[in-house]
């Protein structure tokens, strides 16, 4: 099984739709093994924005400093989900980065509705909701930054009968 790591930002805590959000991952059937509630510093995000996913270099300091700030507006909840092609399916169902940009049906698409320029032009981060992970190196360096092994759970759900093969023995 694959692993797949995602934040919940602050727009969609504040909202009050992260149950909703993360029952449609449930309902794709993915397996919840880890979640909390957290205020990460600007060392911990650095980390994540820059040291994984190389914002500062690819995209520039401004987009990075825009983003930390917006990403400092309150409290996240990080989680970690599991299941077949977890990574793909999180990112497809996510959407595009760009609110506007993103389809009908995904929970960008549906939840939020702004675009890059608007944003650029207020000169804040764009209020997508969710962080994913972009491929499945990069949820393995996610997952181990903001969880320890001990965060992490082992369990079956009942959906697992129906979405995956068992090895006969």
């Amino acid at each position: 099984m694959e692993r797949t790591f995602i934040i919940f930002k602050p727009d969609a805590v504040q909202r009050g739709i992260v149950g909703e959000i993360l029952t449609r991952f449930e309902k794709a059937g993915l397996k919840i093994v880890g979640t909390k509630m957290i205020k990460p510093t600007e060392e911990e995000f650095h980390h994540h924005y820059e040291g994984i996913s190389q914002m500062i270099s690819r995209r520039g300091q401004k987009a990075f400093d825009v983003t930390l700030a917006m990403m400092q507006e309150g409290p996240v909840i990080a989680a970690v989900l599991e299941g077949i092609e977890a990574v793909s399916l999180v990112r497809k169902m996510v959407g595009t980065t760009e609110p506007k940009s993103a389809l009908p049906g995904t929970i960008r698409g549906d939840y939020a509705h702004m675009s890059f320029g608007y944003a650029d032009g207020q000169g804040v981060g764009i209020p997508n909701l969710i962080h994913a992970s972009g491929d499945a190196n990069e949820a393995k360096l996610e997952i181990a930054h903001w969880f320890s092994d001990s965060e992490l759970f082992d369990y079956e759900t009942a959906a697992e009968a129906f979405t995956q093969t068992k090895s006969k023995k």
